[in-house]
């Protein structure tokens, strides 16, 4: 799963890894260390021209047909496995796909006596893709709200140290295979994947990232004595 991440340094890291243009609501994102469901975060999505363009929107995808918008609280992740199937995300699977850009994301491993959380990090330093959907909703007053969520499988061999699931992460060379229209359903099953061990690097942090309203680069930092904080 993914129930938090982190996203920091200047916003002209997603013009260069994503190949896509900033919305001018995008430019302006500061740096994030906690970010959690419900939160508008930077996403990129292709246009039917081609050109790719990072929007934020709200993380906890709400399905066109929802009544309300509370259904987003339980669809900030969505399994690979069956997305062609599950009514709440099968269309957004077919055309609304979209990129989530990330620096690392936490993840909490069981530990005598609570939850022990590790932050996870691309092990040359870059930046993650995320595979991700979205979807617009409109509310009963009329408001368009533009919504997403992180697709996850199974973990691979280091993470499963931790959580028995991960996000889906691509390879760059794979990003335009995600976002275009013309991918057939078989290269979409392959590219929902866990990624190489050797694409990652972690070490256990503060417990300080459970509580949502903490944030700052202290989140990320090793902690020396895990237990203990």
């Amino acid at each position: 799963m993914c129930g938090r991440y982190a996203l920091y340094g200047p916003v002209s890291r997603l013009r260069e890894r994503f190949s896509a243009n900033i919305d001018e609501l995008a430019a302006d994102f500061g740096p994030r260390y906690n970010a959690a469901p419900m939160q508008l975060l930077p996403v990129v999505r292709q246009r039917p021209s081609g050109e790719r363009v990072v929007h934020l929107l709200r993380w906890g995808l709400i399905p066109g047909w929802a009544k309300d918008e509370t259904i987003a609280t339980r669809l900030s992740n969505a399994r690979g496995e069956t997305l062609a199937e599950k009514p709440a995300f099968r269309t957004a699977y077919r055309s609304r796909r979209c990129i989530v850009p990330a620096s690392g994301f936490y993840e909490w491993k069981a530990i005598p006596g609570g939850k022990q959380p590790y932050y996870i990090q691309p092990a040359n330093d870059e930046l993650f893709g995320f595979a991700g959907l979205w979807e617009r909703w409109t509310s009963p007053a009329g408001t368009p709200i533009d919504t997403f969520t992180v697709v996850t499988t199974e973990a691979n061999e280091s993470m499963r140290a931790l959580h028995e699931r991960m996000p889906v992460i691509l390879q760059p060379g794979d990003d335009n295979l995600w976002l275009s229209r013309d991918t057939t359903p078989e290269r979409f099953g392959q590219l929902i994947a866990p990624c190489p061990d050797a694409m990652l690097r972690m070490h256990p942090v503060s417990k300080a990232v459970g509580n949502v309203r903490n944030e700052g680069p202290q989140l990320i930092d090793a902690s020396s004595d895990p237990q203990s904080q």
